[in-house]
C-alpha cells in the first residue's frame, strides 16, 4: 500500500522530500573523495613546488631518476648537478625530487 502512494506520487510529478535524500550519498562521495585524495595531493604539490624553488648552490639532491650529486649552479628552469669530480649535467628543476642536505 505504501509503495503504492510513492510510485503515483513519482508517477504524478510531485517532489517527495525523499528524492533530495537520493542525491546524499553522492555529495557524501564527493566529499570524502576531495578530503581523502585531492586535497592531500595538492598540499603535496605545493611542499614540491616551494623546495624546488628553493634549491640553492651547494645543496646535495637526489633526482627522480635516482642520480645523486651536488648544484654547483642555478638557472631559471633548470640546475647544473655535479655527479663526479669531472662530470657536470644540467636538469631540470622539476626532475629533482628531494634536498638531502648542503655541503
Amino acid at each position: 500500500m505504501i509503495l503504492n502512494s510513492l510510485l503515483m506520487a513519482s508517477a504524478s510529478g510531485g517532489q517527495n522530500p525523499s528524492s533530495y535524500g537520493m542525491f546524499l550519498p553522492i555529495i557524501l562521495i564527493f566529499l570524502i573523495m576531495y578530503f581523502l585524495i585531492f586535497r592531500p595531493q595538492m598540499k603535496r604539490q605545493k611542499e614540491q613546488k616551494k623546495m624546488i624553488e628553493s634549491v640553492k648552490k651547494g645543496d646535495k639532491i637526489i633526482t627522480i631518476g635516482g642520480i645523486f650529486g651536488t648544484v654547483v649552479g642555478v638557472k631559471d628552469n633548470s640546475v647544473i648537478l655535479k655527479v663526479s669530480e669531472n662530470t657536470k649535467i644540467e636538469l631540470a628543476r622539476t626532475s629533482i625530487a628531494r634536498i638531502i642536505g648542503e655541503e
